[in-house]
């Protein structure tokens, strides 16, 4: 069998490369078993997380009374005594990564279409995240499976224990 002209070959792996680029991070978490318990860092990072709800969105906020993505992971994160540096793609960058995110730990995103981090969620447990969505809305609630948060996952965080 004669062997394939080199651009073939070629054309084979690049098509391959750019596949495999395509393919992101999956975006995977671990809920506690029944009984099992959240330590007291990770209940507290929800708890204050969860009383920012419905809180406006405003970029650059930190304080319970406006709060952007990032900033809504420093107030529940500095609430359990973890300082967590100000921006999204600065929190990726430094907190250590996990596969499996598990309820208090942070969800990363590239939704500006960069390459980089440039949204945050705290994951809360049962497919669901607490993040600021942006402009003119509020802190909510919303469902990690969905393929919008798919298809812009980085990767997941924990800086708790």
């Amino acid at each position: 069998m004669p062997t394939p002209p080199a651009w073939r070959l070629s054309l084979c792996l690049l098509l391959l490369a750019l596949l495999a680029g395509c393919a992101g991070r999956e975006l995977a978490v671990h809920d506690p078993a029944p009984g099992e318990g959240l330590s007291m860092e990770r209940a507290l990072i929800l708890s204050s997380a969860e009383s920012a709800l419905g809180t406006p969105y405003r970029f650059g906020g930190n304080t319970p009374d406006a709060l952007d993505c990032s900033g809504l992971v420093e107030l529940a994160y500095r609430t359990a005594g973890i300082p967590v540096p100000r921006t999204a793609d600065d929190q990726f960058r430094a907190l250590p990564s996990v596969d499996r995110a598990r309820p208090g730990d942070l969800l990363f995103f590239d939704t500006a279409g960069r390459g980089k981090a440039s949204h945050v969620g705290i994951y809360r447990g049962d497919g669901q995240m607490i993040h600021a969505p942006g402009r003119g809305r509020r802190v909510e609630t919303a469902p990690v499976e969905i393929a919008y948060w798919q298809e812009r996952f980085l990767g997941a965080a924990a800086a708790a224990p």
